[in-house]
Order: structure tokens, then C-alpha cells, then sequence
């Protein structure tokens, strides 16, 4: 294990330990999980239950009733490919490790099940369920190490063998840039889907250079260009558009997401989820 990776490491289970302490990964659920029927709105209820696909449909709001279920199946995802070798020092890449990190310890503090699959091109590694932190830190460790320079990975092959994989309702975190479109929608049937978009600050706004060389990181393709204003905007309009139609289909689906910038601590952006 590297320095940097046991940092990193340590660093998580710090902030789960210290700024989470009674915010668990049990409130994203309410009353309970396992799906039990859908039932007409009624005065009193919790609007966050409210299944809005549905409600559309019908024209008349339905909520989602919940059995009670005190153990928790926790199952977060990774998808990476050469997309996320972005930069320098590799931080997209530490980033999702750190994220990932702070879920398994979250998960093992509030003695609920542990799941941890990472998709790369060249292989699945996959944790069984646990309460043990050796195999969340084995997680980890998998997705620090992974080597993704000129891969590319076939993404929604990947939420197919996610889907076949995870039997059991739980809540699923799906890890990944974000920087192709991703249909959640399968996964979204039987289980309750947060998105984790990791971005590095240069992806979203980058500075105007003179003449540089592209690397294309999933394949060896390079390009010869320059960043002026006008390319900067239209690359910017571009990147907008492609967000907003992959929020529209979060919200069609009530998938809920955040957005983690590699120089943001990812602590603060969890700690809105779990409150």
C-alpha cells in the first residue's frame, strides 16, 4: 500500500468518524427500504415519497410505502475508464477512491452491508457483502490502483451486469464522470440509485491557452488546438447540454445526484445527502 493511498484512507475514515457521527447512511431511507406498494397521497404524508414517474401517469400524486428493514444493503459502484486519467496527480481517478471510501466506512460504522463493485475495461472487482473494513479497504485499494490510460469502458454493459449482479434492493451509489450518457433506469426499477459525478475543475472551466496538444486518454488519438474565448464557450454550451439531459433523466427516474469537483472536499457534499 502506497503513502498516499494509507492518507487517503485514513483521511476518510477520520472525517466518517468525527463529521458524520449521527448523520448515517440510514436517513436516506427513512422508515425503512424493502418496497412494499404504492398508495395514493394522502394529507400528512412525506412528500419526499412521492413517486413522481408514477404521479405523472395517473395524474393524481402516489407515494412509495416502505417495510421496515433495520439492516441495509449498501452497494456503491465505480465506473472508470480512460476518461478519468484527467490532469496531473491523477485526481479524478483519487477522488472516486476517496468518495468510495468514505461510503464503506459509513456503511461499517452504522453496521449495515457493504458492497463495492468497480467496472474497468479490463476487469470487475467486486467485494462481498460485509461488515469488515479489510474488505472495504481492499475496495479501496482496487480502485486507487486500477490502470485506465487508453481503456474504454462499454458503460451500459456494465449497469447490465451491475443490474444481474445485486439481487437485493439496496441503495446504490453509481460513481463515474458522467462525461457520456449513462441510463440508470434499469437499475433504478428495483433499487434506490444516487449518482456521484466526479469532475476535475479544468473539465468544467477551463483557462484560454495558446497552441496545445490533446491527448485523448482513452485511446492514443492526440489533437493540435488552441483555447480562445469562443472555443472555450462553445466546449462549455456543449458540456451544459449534455448535463442537463442526463439530469432530466435523474429526474425521470428519482434518481437524486450530486456533483463532487476534484479540489472540493466530498465530505461536505455526502453530509447534504445523509441530512
Amino acid at each position: 500500500m502506497t503513502r498516499s493511498l494509507k492518507a487517503l484512507q485514513l483521511k476518510a475514515k477520520h472525517q466518517v468518524y468525527t463529521l458524520l457521527s449521527g448523520n448515517n447512511l440510514s436517513k436516506l431511507y427513512g422508515e425503512g427500504y424493502d418496497f412494499a406498494e404504492l398508495r395514493e397521497y394522502q394529507i400528512g404524508d412525506d412528500i419526499r415519497k412521492i413517486n413522481w414517474t408514477i404521479s405523472a401517469k395517473l395524474g393524481k400524486p402516489y407515494i412509495k410505502e416502505l417495510h421496515s428493514n433495520r439492516e441495509l444493503s449498501i452497494v456503491v459502484a465505480t465506473l472508470m475508464d480512460g476518461s478519468v486519467y484527467f490532469g496531473k496527480e491523477n485526481k479524478k481517478q483519487n477522488k472516486i477512491t476517496e468518495i468510495a471510501s468514505i461510503l464503506g466506512y459509513a456503511t461499517q460504522q452504522n453496521s449495515d452491508l457493504f458492497t463495492g463493485i468497480s467496472f474497468t475495461p479490463e476487469k470487475i472487482f467486486s467485494s462481498p457483502p460485509t461488515k469488515h473494513i479489510y474488505h472495504i479497504e481492499q475496495f479501496s485499494t482496487a480502485l486507487f490502483e486500477a490502470s485506465l490510460l487508453h481503456t474504454k469502458l462499454n458503460y451500459q454493459q456494465s449497469i447490465q451486469t451491475l443490474f444481474q449482479r445485486v439481487h437485493k434492493p439496496s441503495l446504490l451509489f453509481v460513481i463515474s464522470d458522467f462525461l457520456e450518457a449513462i441510463d440508470l433506469s434499469l437499475l433504478s426499477q428495483k433499487h434506490d440509485v444516487i449518482a456521484i459525478i466526479v469532475r476535475d475543475e479544468k473539465e468544467e472551466f477551463p483557462s484560454k491557452q495558446d497552441e496545445v496538444v490533446l491527448k485523448n486518454p482513452t485511446n492514443h488519438a492526440e489533437l493540435n488546438t488552441y483555447f480562445s474565448k469562443k472555443n472555450i464557450k462553445n466546449y462549455q454550451m456543449q458540456l451544459k447540454i449534455h448535463d442537463e439531459k442526463q439530469k432530466e433523466h435523474f429526474a425521470r427516474y428519482d434518481i437524486r445526484f450530486i456533483k463532487v469537483l476534484t479540489q472540493e472536499e466530498p465530505i461536505e457534499k455526502l453530509l447534504h445527502l445523509f441530512r
